[in-house]
C-alpha cells in the first residue's frame, strides 16, 4: 500500500522511466551501458517505492500509553524547555527518519486537537541543535483526559522540502492513525509530561503507530 501524497510523484516517476527505458533500448548500443542505466532506472523506482509506502500497522490502543509518531532511530531524550506552546518543562523525544524509513506522520495518543500551526523556517540537516525552532516544521497538540496535553512537531530536514499535516483544531486525533507526512528524510519531536515513564532508549528504532515511547 502506498500513501495518498505519493501516487503522483509514483504515476510521474513510472512514466519517466519507462520513457527513458525505450530511450536507452532505441538509442544506446553497447549492452554493458543499458545494463547500468537499467539498473540505475530500477533502484530510483525501488527507492520511491520505498519511501512513499504506508504499511498497515497493528495500533494497539491505549489512554495510558504515547506511541511513536514515526518510524526512525530515537535520537534525544531530554528535559527542556517547550518555548512555543506549554511555555514549561517537558520531555523531549525525537525520533530521526532516514529517507529509508516510512514517513507517515500518526496520532500518537487518542484525543482532541487544540493545536495546530505551520512555522516556515530553514532546512537544516534534521539532527542539528536548532533544527527544531529554525526549521520548517508544524507542531501539533492532542489531549485526552487520561493523559493530559502531548505535544508533537514535524521537523524539516536537509532533503525534506514539504511537510504536510492533517490536523486541525477540534478534530478528533485516533492513536495510530495517519496525521500527516514528510516528504524526504526528517525528525519529529514529543513534549511530554514530566514524570512520563520513557520506555525506549537512545539510539531505539521505533515503528509509528506500534511501538510504546512513554505511559503514565
Amino acid at each position: 500500500m502506498f500513501h495518498k501524497e505519493g501516487h503522483k510523484i509514483i504515476v510521474i516517476t513510472f512514466i519517466i522511466i519507462i520513457a527513458s527505458y525505450l530511450a536507452v533500448d532505441n538509442f544506446i548500443d553497447l549492452a554493458w551501458l543499458k545494463y547500468i542505466v537499467f539498473a540505475t532506472l530500477a533502484v530510483l523506482l525501488y527507492l520511491i517505492l520505498q519511501f512513499f509506502r504506508n504499511p498497515k500497522r497493528n495500533t494497539v490502543n491505549n489512554n495510558n500509553h504515547v506511541l511513536s509518531p514515526v518510524d526512525g532511530k530515537v535520537v534525544v531524550i531530554e528535559e527542556v524547555f517547550e518555548k512555543e506552546y506549554f511555555k514549561e518543562k517537558r520531555l523531549q523525544v525525537s525520533v530521526f527518519m532516514s529517507p529509508l524509513n516510512v514517513h507517515v506522520t500518526r496520532y500518537p495518543i487518542n484525543g482532541k486537537v487544540l493545536f495546530s500551526k505551520y512555522h516556515p523556517g530553514k532546512y537544516l540537516v534534521a539532527w542539528h541543535p536548532k533544527a527544531s525552532e529554525e526549521n520548517e516544521r508544524t507542531t501539533v497538540v492532542v489531549e485526552n483526559e487520561t493523559y493530559g496535553k502531548v505535544l508533537y512537531r514535524q521537523i524539516a530536514g536537509a532533503l525534506a522540502k514539504r511537510i504536510v499535516n492533517y490536523a486541525q483544531v477540534g478534530d478528533d486525533a485516533i492513536q495510530g492513525s495517519d496525521s500527516g507526512f514528510i516528504k524526504f528524510g526528517s525528525r519529529v519531536d514529543l513534549y511530554l509530561p514530566l514524570g512520563t515513564k520513557i520506555k525506549v532508549n537512545l539510539n531505539d528504532k521505533v515503528k509509528g503507530g506500534e511501538s510504546i515511547i512513554a505511559e503514565l
